[in-house]
């Protein structure tokens, strides 16, 4: 039988992928274990590899779709002995038709649509017809459609491969589409679908709507995987995890003496940052003070054994956090190596899952664009985030005398559930010593 091809999950929050490329084409014999195609989940670019060998025998979604649902079949591939033939009647959502039904299969087809209609009721952005077949339609499209109520098996694509893109959408209405009651009266009715269950709700208009109705000007700029995952898991950890917040001023002088030191005496071979410095003394403070090392459960804290640091690194499409595990084992020259090729991989989308889901505690750091301090949202199930500001330079009283040394004001985002306030404020002090101290990181 024809095995088929589904579109991934490659990381636990994915529910949907744009297939950005295939590696290869209908008639291509490949082994398990082939790289045959590269899909942009909602934090990198992956390949993804063929677990059957075979042929591919039929692509049903083409490269640059987006908006793909996991476990959709993208794919289908004939193994040894098989032709064309075997796909006669194959049963595959989203491309294949199957030969039309005899007369007494289509008698039972009402009862079982009912059926099926009864289960899953059928939404204006709704992912496939009534017949079954697969609507094919841009992300913004269906946005657009649950807003209005527009039920997108009435609407005829113009995009690429008959997709339904913003244009088909926009200006419609539930009133403007095609009257469902048209229908032959045998067919199996179909659920009411109301405009208040399908938009989203809101206490007024929504940014668009308030531009459109003020004249103001904009351009779209779609929201990829990524941003759609961040904002998401933002809004989650904001809402409902009880954050309070840490400041403390750390003197930087002598961190900055010993990093100069250094890279001076490393004549080239490698170039320590301020940050590699944080990352490794909030690693050793970590395995110092181990109880801020923890995550909530509802059952239990988990307590970590090790200290996986995750970094938080902009890239063009989104905010990810790489992560440095067992931090607190490295040197400061292996850190820093490491932290690099991680960032650049991650700027290009070309990150492993496990290089950047996990990690036991974050550190986010603005001070490179001048920002004295701020206050950083949880990234969970992590139960500490810590933000850095820029270091600045001030008087300070030392010994009875007026003094000039160089400031960083830190701030810990704590969850309250698992860190308590004094365990924030031990940590941060432990963590201060690591940076106003930093030759005890190194012994």
């Amino acid at each position: 039988m024809p095995t088929k091809i589904l579109m991934p999950a490659l990381s636990p929050t994915m529910t949907e992928g744009n297939l950005a490329k295939w590696l290869v084409k209908q008639g291509d014999k490949v082994e398990s274990g082939d790289v045959i195609a590269e899909i942009e989940t909602d934090k990198a670019t992956m390949e993804v590899e063929a677990v059957d060998e075979g042929i591919i025998a039929k692509i049903l979604i083409s490269e640059g779709t987006e908006g793909v649902p996991v476990n959709d079949v993208i794919a289908v591939l004939l193994e040894d002995g098989e032709s064309e033939s075997d796909l006669d009647g194959f049963d595959v959502s989203g491309g294949i038709t199957a030969p039309e039904a005899s007369p007494q299969t289509s008698s039972a087809a009402p009862a079982q649509q009912e059926a099926i209609s009864e289960l899953a009721p059928v939404s204006a952005a709704s992912a496939t017809q009534s017949n079954g077949s697969r609507i094919i339609a841009s992300p913004l499209a269906k946005r657009i459609a649950e807003q209005n109520g527009v039920d997108l098996a009435q609407i005829s694509g113009t995009g690429p491969n008959g997709r339904i893109v913003k244009a088909d959408v926009e200006g419609r209405s539930a009133t403007a589409a095609p009257a469902q009651t048209a229908a032959p009266a045998t067919a199996a009715p179909a659920p009411a679908v109301s405009v208040a269950t399908t938009a989203p709700a809101s206490s007024g208009p929504d940014a668009k709507q308030l531009a459109d109705m003020y004249g103001m000007e904009y351009e779209e700029l779609p929201n990829n995987n990524m941003r759609k995952v961040v904002a998401k898991r933002l809004l989650e950890s904001k809402v409902t995890v009880p954050h309070f917040y840490l400041t403390v001023e750390m003197q930087l002088d002598k961190l900055l003496a010993v990093r100069k030191q250094m890279n001076e005496e490393a004549a080239g071979a490698f170039k320590l940052s301020v940050n590699d410095f944080f990352i490794k003394s909030c690693a050793n403070a970590l395995a110092a003070y181990p109880a801020a090392n923890t995550s909530w459960t509802d059952s239990a804290i988990l307590q970590y054994k090790h200290a996986d640091i995750s970094v938080a690194v902009a890239t063009p499409n989104g905010l990810i956090t790489p992560i440095i595990k067992k931090a607190e084992q490295k040197g400061l020259r292996s850190i820093s190596a490491e932290i690099k090729d991680l960032a650049a991989r991650a700027r290009e989308g070309k990150l492993k899952p496990e290089e950047f889901q996990g990690g036991t505690f974050s550190l986010s750091n603005l001070g490179m664009f001048g920002v004295q301090d701020f206050g950083a949202i949880i990234n969970p199930p992590q139960s500490c985030i810590l933000a850095v500001g820029a270091g600045e330079q001030k008087p300070y009283v030392k010994d009875g005398a007026v003094a000039i040394g160089t400031f960083v004001r830190c701030t810990l985002s704590v969850d309250h559930r698992s860190v308590d306030g004094a365990v924030g404020a031990e940590y941060l002090q432990v963590l201060k010593g690591y940076i106003e101290n930093p030759m005890s990181m190194l012994l």
